[in-house]
């Protein structure tokens, strides 16, 4: 008997390509989609997905994250700095609960950046784990967000950053004041990591003069940011018991700002800190949600991997394998990298992911490099959205907001306000000065327009959802010879689908059957073009991606 289900995802399946599937009407520019950006439902209200996909409730870790750099974000109170109030009053552009609208973006997991009491504008010189930044809110705010989010299914992860501290931090003052009173007995006297003059201070590092003592503070990224010494089993405890508070909270992870840095130049001992740490963390929560900052090649995450997943800095960036396949490579080089990788780290730990981005609040906006009038912004998405894993959007990404350093040489530039079009009075960072074009169409225009980029990601991320084998199934690239159109096949629970990019700019046919391919289906295409499939041969549109379904 036919199954029957009240989809999310009609309109992807409906254009997209099941077969016998009539275009909506209401089209304006992308199937299904009308000019409102809400996706329509058969007449019935109802779907029928045996042959064409079937929806899944996201109940792993295998999620759409989406990164907000807080204090860009959106502003709830007038001051101009974003707060947690402002992502409260965004939720339904995040994730509105309900499935079957199509009208928000549809992610399942959000990343804060820090949110902890702090001097600067990024909060990742920390002076107290536990308090909000009253800037940001409260800790009630934080509270009512994660229900909010649970109550989506949305998981909730913050930005910890237990390398360092800020310089006004209360385990700091103590630890000056032991080395000030030259008080070994004091249990602060060995919180950090120091030298004494006379002795030889370690090769490499950078440490800072502790006024009124003969010591110096080990300080790498900043005077104002003292490292941790985790020789010392009592900051082991402090910092295991911030995690422990803020996860009976309800937050559902933590990303893991400098996790490489915790021993200083030794990957080996920082990778076994993880391993403590992380274990002990599961003991509460064993689905907990943890990634790593190791921004370094993959022979060094690897290290970090029997702990926990790293974020994929590889395929990152302006030089990322991402970027460099959107703009018209060889996807046959980018999906055997993923499945060489996906090897290599399930070997290491068989829960591993890859964690694939295009780019964050360190890095240069990809719309400033990856053109949306060209397809490439759009091909950037489908090659690490449709894709294994657990992809991480940068806040703005979906709207193809722009920002780099430039010539000013500063991260500010990288985290600018969002550009929200509806009067919203957040305002840009500390230090920005960014003066380039910053977006096409605010979020707001963009979401009353079907063919607008917002409108494409929202699609992207409903597609993910209709083809649950997509991130979760076992990897296998697809070795196409004599093109550049790639891809690969992904079996999970008995299903098999087949994802393949045409990242050229032209058509391009291919027979399937050389890759092994026989009896697919055309579930859903998305791109600057279209996809239709004639027995074995796939032709795809410029710029373009097909979801296959394959016979078991």
């Amino acid at each position: 008997m036919k199954k029957r289900i009240l989809s999310l995802i009609l309109a992807a399946l409906l254009l997209s390509g099941c077969a016998g599937a009539e275009e909506d009407p209401t089209d304006s520019g992308m199937n299904g989609l009308d000019k409102t950006g809400k996706y329509h439902l058969a007449e019935s209200g109802e779907a029928v997905i045996d042959d064409c996909g079937g929806a899944v409730a996201t109940e792993d870790n295998y999620r759409v994250f989406y990164e907000i750099f807080v204090g860009s974000f959106s502003d709830s109170d007038g001051d101009g700095t974003g707060d947690l109030r402002g992502i409260i009053n965004r939720m339904d552009y995040l994730n509105d609960g309900d499935d079957s609208s199509g009208l928000s973006l549809g992610v399942e997991g959000i990343w804060l950046s820090p949110i902890f009491k702090s001097p600067s504008y990024h909060k990742y010189d920390v002076d107290d784990y536990y308090q909000v930044d009253p800037k940001f809110g409260t800790e009630e705010d934080l509270k009512e967000l994660i229900n909010i989010c649970h109550e989506r299914n949305v998981k909730v992860i913050l930005d910890l950053v237990i390398n360092h501290t800020g310089f006004n931090n209360k385990w700091f003052s103590a630890f000056r004041g032991a080395h000030i009173n030259g008080d070994k007995s004091d249990p602060y006297y060995d919180f950090y990591v120091y030298y004494t003059d006379g002795e030889t201070p370690p090769t490499g590092r950078t440490f800072s003069k502790l006024q009124g003592t003969k010591d110096f503070y080990e300080c790498n990224f900043s005077e104002s940011m003292p490292e941790l010494n985790y020789d010392n089993d009592e900051v082991r405890q402090a910092v295991l018991d911030v995690a422990k508070y803020y996860l009976d909270l309800g937050v559902d992870g933590f990303r893991f700002d400098a996790a490489k840095y915790i021993y200083y130049g030794d990957n080996t001992a920082s990778a076994e800190f993880w391993k403590w740490y992380i274990g002990e963390l599961k003991t509460i929560k064993p689905d907990i949600y943890t990634v790593a900052e190791v921004w370094d090649s993959d022979g060094v995450t690897d290290c970090y991997y029997p702990a926990l997943n790293c974020f994929d800095f590889t395929t990152s960036q302006t030089s990322g394998l991402i970027a460099q396949t959107a703009q018209a490579g060889d996807v046959n080089k980018y999906t055997s990298y993923v499945e060489e990788y996906l090897e290599r780290v399930k070997a290491l730990n068989d829960s591993a992911m890859i964690v694939p981005f295009i780019a964050n609040h360190d890095t240069d906006r990809a719309a400033g490099y990856l053109t949306e009038a060209s397809g490439q912004m759009k091909m950037a998405a489908n090659l690490y959205i449709l894709s294994s894993g657990s992809p991480f959007i940068y806040y703005g990404e979906e709207i193809g907001l722009r920002g780099s350093r430039g010539g000013s040489d500063t991260d500010a530039n990288r985290r600018l306000k969002m550009e929200w079009g509806d009067g919203d009075t957040v305002k840009d960072p500390t230090g920005a000065n960014y003066k380039s074009a910053r977006v096409e169409a605010s979020a707001m225009e963009q979401l009353a327009d079907g063919g607008s980029l917002l409108s494409y990601y929202k699609k992207l991320i409903m597609i993910r959802k209709a083809n649950p084998a997509i991130a979760r199934g076992d990897y296998t690239a697809l070795s196409f010879s004599g093109t550049k159109v790639g891809g690969f096949i992904s079996t999970y629970n008995g299903s098999s689908v087949a994802v393949i990019h045409n990242t050229t700019n032209s058509e391009q046919t291919v027979d399937l059957s050389s890759v092994g391919i026989g009896g697919a289906q055309l579930r859903a295409f998305i791109g600057v073009g279209s996809a239709s499939l004639d027995g074995n041969t796939l032709t795809l549109s410029e710029k373009t991606s097909a979801v296959l379904g394959l016979a078991a």
